[in-house]
C-alpha cells in the first residue's frame, strides 16, 4: 500500500534527491577513505625506503650505529648479516633476533608485510608491518641485509577514525540535506499550492477572477500568467456567448411577434385579406428558417477545428456560379476580374462564403460591386468591394462579429439574418485562412492555395 504522502510531488522530488546525494555521498567516501589510506602507505613507504638506503650506506661505510633512532614507535629498523647476527636495531627490537630470514632477491628494494612482530620493547603485543628490504654490505664485503617498515597499525587506525567519522557524519549530513530540500521544495510549490486553491474555488460565474501570479519570473510564474490568459480567454468566451444567445432570442422573438400580431388583427377584423395575411406569414417563416439556417451553421462549423480539409475546389468556378447567380437578383452591377484560384477546402460552405459576400455587398452598394480572384505566391486573394457608405476604422473588426448593429448607413436589412460577414470570417478560418476589411466597403478573405 502506497503511503499518501509520497504521491505528492515535494516528497518524491526530496526523496529522490536524498537518495543521489546519499548513493554520492556513499560513493565519495570510500573514494575518499581509500584514497587517504594510499596516501598514508605511500608516505610511509617513501620514509621507509629512504631510512634503507641510508643505512646501507651507513653500513657500507663502518659508521652504522647499534640502535637506529629517529623512527618512532610505530616503525621498525633492523640490519641483520648473512649469518643472521643483528648489526644494528630499533629500540623495539633491541635483543630480539632477526625479523626475518626473507633476502630480497635483487639490489633494488623489496618490500614484505610481516606478521606477528613486537610493538615496543618489553611489550607481549604484536603487530604487523610493512617492511622494506634493501642487500647492504659490510666495510669487510660481507652480505647483509636492511630491514626498514612502518607498522600497518598506524595507517589502520587512521582509516578507521576516517570511517567513524564518516559513518557519522554522512548520515546526519544526508538527514539535514533532506530536511532543507523538504523546507526548499514546500516553499517552491508554495504557489502553486495557491494556485490550485484559487482554481478549485472558480466556478462558471467566477470567470472574472484570476490566480496569484508570484514574483519570481519562473516556470511558475510563466503558468499563472498562462492560467490568467486562459482565464481571460473562458471569461470572453463566455461573454460572446451569452451575446449571441441574447440577440439570437432577439432576433427570433421580432418575426415570431410580427407573425403573431399580423394574425391577431387580421383575426379581429372580419374584411382580413387572408391571403396577404398568409404572405405575410411566409415571409417571417422564411426570414426564421434563415436565421436558424445561418444558426446551425455557424455551430457547425464552430465544432470543427481550424485545418485545411477537403477536395480540390476552383474558387475561381465557384465565385463565377454565384456571381451569376446574384447579377439576376441585384439592383446593382456586378463587375468581377477572376483568376484562376485551386483551394482545398469544402464547395458548399466556400460557396456560402462567396453567397454571403456578395449578399452584404450588393445591400449596401450604390451604384456598382466589384470582385476580385487573384493568387499571391501561397495564397488565393478574394476581394469584394462596394460603393456603399464603408464602415469605420474602429469598427472594420467587429462587423465579423455575430448581430453586431452599426450605424443605420451599414445596419443589416431586414431580409438579413446578421450573420453573414460572422460566416464569412467563420467559413475562412475553417479552411486555415482569414477575413477581413482591408477598406471602409472591401472585404479581402484569403485563403491557402490548393
Amino acid at each position: 500500500m502506497r503511503v499518501p504522502v509520497l504521491r505528492s510531488v515535494r516528497a518524491r522530488t526530496t526523496l529522490l534527491a536524498t537518495a543521489v546525494v546519499a548513493v554520492a555521498l556513499a560513493v565519495g567516501s570510500v573514494g575518499l577513505v581509500a584514497t587517504v589510506t594510499r596516501a598514508l602507505s605511500g608516505s610511509d613507504d617513501d620514509v621507509a625506503r629512504a631510512r634503507a638506503t641510508v643505512l646501507a650506506a651507513e653500513l657500507a661505510a663502518g659508521s652504522l650505529p647499534r640502535e637506529v633512532a629517529g623512527l618512532g614507535d610505530d616503525s621498525l629498523a633492523q640490519v641483520v648479516a648473512a649469518d643472521g647476527r643483528v648489526l644494528a636495531s630499533s629500540p623495539n627490537l633491541t635483543g630480539r633476533p632477526a625479523v626475518s630470514d626473507v633476502r630480497p632477491s635483487g639490489s633494488a628494494p623489496e618490500v614484505r608485510t610481516l606478521r606477528d612482530l613486537p610493538d615496543e620493547e618489553g611489550e607481549d603485543e604484536d603487530e604487523d608491518y610493512r617492511v622494506w628490504m634493501l642487500a647492504a654490505h659490510t666495510p669487510e664485503g660481507e652480505d647483509a641485509v636492511v630491514y626498514v617498515g612502518p607498522s600497518l597499525e598506524s595507517a589502520q587506525e587512521a582509516g578507521s577514525q576516517l570511517v567513524g567519522g564518516l559513518l557519522l557524519g554522512v548520515p546526519l549530513l544526508v538527514v539535514l540535506l533532506a530536511a532543507a530540500l523538504w523546507l526548499i521544495v514546500g516553499r517552491a510549490l508554495r504557489p502553486v499550492e495557491a494556485i490550485r486553491r484559487r482554481v478549485a474555488t472558480l466556478g462558471a460565474a467566477d470567470l472574472d477572477q484570476r490566480v496569484p501570479v508570484p514574483d519570481t519570473r519562473d516556470e511558475v510564474a510563466r503558468l499563472a500568467e498562462t492560467m490568467n490568459a486562459m482565464l481571460a480567454r473562458l471569461e470572453e468566451a463566455d461573454t460572446r456567448q451569452r451575446e449571441f444567445v441574447a440577440d439570437a432570442s432577439h432576433d427570433l422573438q421580432s418575426p415570431l411577434t410580427a407573425q403573431r400580431v399580423e394574425l391577431e388583427v387580421a383575426l379581429s377584423d372580419p374584411a382580413a385579406d387572408w391571403p396577404a395575411v398568409a404572405r405575410g406569414a411566409l415571409a417571417e417563416g422564411s426570414r426564421m428558417e434563415a436565421l436558424v439556417r445561418d444558426l446551425l451553421f455557424l455551430a457547425r462549423t464552430d465544432s470543427v477545428r481550424h485545418e485545411r480539409t477537403g477536395r480540390l475546389v476552383d474558387l475561381d468556378d465557384v465565385v463565377r456560379e454565384e456571381v451569376d447567380r446574384a447579377r439576376v437578383a441585384s439592383p446593382v452591377p456586378i463587375t468581377s476580374s477572376l483568376d484562376a484560384a485551386p483551394v482545398r477546402g469544402h464547395g458548399d460552405d466556400l460557396s456560402r462564403l462567396v453567397r454571403n459576400l456578395l449578399g452584404n455587398a450588393t445591400a449596401h452598394a450604390t451604384s456598382a460591386v466589384t470582385v476580385t480572384l487573384e493568387s499571391e505566391g501561397s495564397q488565393v486573394v478574394l476581394r469584394v468591394a462596394d460603393d456603399g457608405a464603408g464602415v469605420p476604422e474602429s469598427d472594420r473588426d467587429r462587423v465579423f462579429e455575430r448581430f453586431v448593429r452599426l450605424d443605420p448607413a451599414r445596419r443589416r436589412t431586414d431580409t438579413g439574418t446578421g450573420l453573414g460577414l460572422a460566416i464569412v470570417r467563420s467559413v475562412a478560418l475553417a479552411h486555415g485562412g482569414s477575413a477581413r476589411l482591408v477598406e471602409a466597403a472591401t472585404v479581402e478573405v484569403r485563403l491557402p492555395a490548393g
